[in-house]
């Protein structure tokens, strides 16, 4: 078992930044990757940045240039530093975490007004 505890979320104005931290406890040795995705109403959740276990990074074509995903192991913690805002970022943020199996945050909500 992997329990996630996402942190970081609120409100901002365009051109703003949010930090999102995601906590990881439990079974982490058998840790894969993490990611963060998002989720609008009415829309499928889809994928914003991954990172593995080795450290390799990929980012959404939407987010590239203004998410960064980075970790930090010695804390279990993964982070994602989101830059200059849009309104179309708004969402309920996910983290999530691959090992043995599938594993959720319970999900942080970001608003970024215009």
């Amino acid at each position: 078992q992997v329990q996630l505890v996402e942190s970081g979320g609120g409100s901002v104005q365009a051109g703003g930044s949010l930090r999102l931290s995601c906590a990881a406890s439990g079974r982490l040795a058998s840790l894969n990757a993490m990611a963060w995705y998002r989720q609008t109403p009415g829309k499928q959740r889809e994928l914003v940045a991954v990172i593995t276990s080795g450290g390799r990074t990929n980012y959404a074509d939407s987010v590239k240039g203004r998410f960064t995903i980075s970790g930090d192991n010695a804390k279990n913690t993964v982070y994602l530093q989101m830059n200059s805002l849009k309104p179309e970022d708004t969402a309920v943020y996910y983290c999530y975490a691959q090992a043995s199996n599938d594993y959720w945050g319970q999900g942080t909500q970001v608003t970024v007004s215009s």
